[in-house]
């Protein structure tokens, strides 16, 4: 089974940008598609956005316009780039694929106002 080890994540401040990456054990193009998602404090885990092994991609309507999901299949590695960061956007952020596997530790994403 694929590990996936997600990092980038830290504390900004509204406005300001980070770039997530989730390196994979193994080949990340046997994968229909890789996904991003995030969890809240006391809130589910939810979708933040996905690429295809075609690369066509889809976000939350929440992050539209805002994040680009983007992967380099030759470093089995998907990458989150996050700009315009708000407060909301605080929380835990974890890859996975499709089929979905085990979750990794996730990194912890903060957004002070």
């Amino acid at each position: 089974q694929v590990q996936l080890v997600e990092s980038g994540g830290g504390l900004v401040q509204a406005g300001g940008s980070l770039r997530l990456s989730c390196a994979a054990s193994g080949s990340i193009f046997s994968f229909n598609a890789m996904g991003w998602y995030r969890q809240a404090p006391g809130k589910q885990r939810e979708f933040v956005a996905v690429i295809t092994r075609g690369g066509s991609t889809n976000y939350a309507n929440s992050v539209k316009g805002r994040f680009t999901i983007s992967r380099d299949n030759a470093k089995n590695t998907v990458y989150l780039q996050m700009n315009s960061l708000k407060p909301d956007d605080t929380a835990v952020y974890y890859c996975n694929t499709d089929p979905m596997g085990s979750w990794g530790q996730g990194t912890q994403v903060t957004v002070s106002s």
